[in-house]
């Protein structure tokens, strides 16, 4: 049994991890301020004697002994990190350097959620980690994306000067239960929209391209890089690379759910990326990992999820 700390435990991705953790046997912290996290999402897990939930900000310090940190804090949507900007660089860099100075004092090892983010609008496709990135330092979504590049930096040298033993993930776009139904992401979006047979508003020409993993697929990758050698500390792509355009997965939901829908246009958010797919060739090699659940099945899902909120009115 490890002891095991989750900075935005209670979010999207952070509460699907606690709940893998929990069901291999690992003592749980999870902690979150509940900017976009909801204790709903970790509820059935308070029963568990060795699950806990606290409330708090990675940008103050905390103190725990244990022997992992999963360091997630930190809002992932454009709606959400765009809303207060400041706040979102300092959540990116402060909660790094709080949680890799805990690392560093306790001696555990730590995983920083990076994002694909920091390859900006890629001039490379796919996207290898050793691309630098194509960033607008000064934009809209410049907050978050320089805010990981920074944390990513900080990770980096905590394990050159200090010896801490640090991973780093770029996460490429994941889907999946438990998805925040405003927070504004287009699988998110679309489906709700398609249930609720409302107009599926599509940026631009829906001919950008994205590539979608299902919530599952990531949890694995994660805990597999985790457990790699000391001596291999990233950064590593995990995502999946079936490349699929937003006109593209619109037609898919509206197929999926039945729905009466009309696709609409509307303008392109400035500095959104034309293409986004990983190369996972790293992936493959350090961690035997490659997502294993196709675009229909995990949709599938994740629209009963979003019925079932609908259903129960709480959308």
């Amino acid at each position: 049994m490890k002891r095991i700390l989750v900075t935005g435990g209670a979010g999207f991705i952070g509460s699907h991890l606690c709940e893998r953790l929990i069901k291999d046997g690992n003592d749980v912290i999870c902690m979150d301020n509940y900017f976009t996290g909801t204790k709903q999402n970790v509820v059935h897990l308070m029963d568990n004697p060795y699950f806990e939930l606290v409330r708090h900000d990675v940008c103050t310090p905390y103190f725990a002994e244990v022997e992992e940190i999963y360091n997630l804090a930190c809002p992932a949507s454009p709606i959400h990190y765009q809303y207060n900007g400041i706040k979102t660089v300092k959540t990116s860099i402060m909660g790094a350097l709080n949680m890799l100075g805990l690392a560093k004092r306790v001696k555990a090892k730590i995983l920083q959620a990076s994002t694909s983010e920091v390859y900006g609008d890629p001039l490379i496709h796919p996207q290898p980690e050793t691309y630098w990135g194509n960033v607008n330092c000064i934009g809209e979504r410049s907050c978050y994306d320089e805010g990981k590049r920074c944390a990513e930096t900080l990770c980096v040298n905590y394990h050159k000067q200090n010896g801490v033993r640090t991973k780093i993930i770029r996460i490429f776009n994941t889907y999946g239960p438990k998805m925040h139904p405003n927070d504004g992401r287009v699988v998110s979006n679309f489906i709700v929209q398609a249930l609720q047979n409302k107009d599926i508003t599509v940026a631009g020409d829906g001919m950008q391209t994205r590539s979608f993993q299902f919530i599952d697929d990531l949890i694995e990758g994660m805990i597999r890089m985790m457990d790699t050698e000391d001596s291999f500390y990233g950064p590593l792509n995990i995502g999946n690379p079936g490349e699929f355009t937003i006109l593209d997965l619109a037609k898919k939901i509206i197929e999926m759910t039945g729905s009466k829908s009309r696709i609409v246009f509307i303008p392109l958010p400035s500095d959104d990326p034309t293409q986004r797919k990983p190369d996972i060739s790293l992936a493959k090699q350090k961690l035997d990992w490659q997502p294993k659940i196709a675009l229909e099945e995990g949709l599938k899902k994740t629209i009963c999820y979003f019925d079932s909120l609908l259903q129960n009115q709480k959308i």
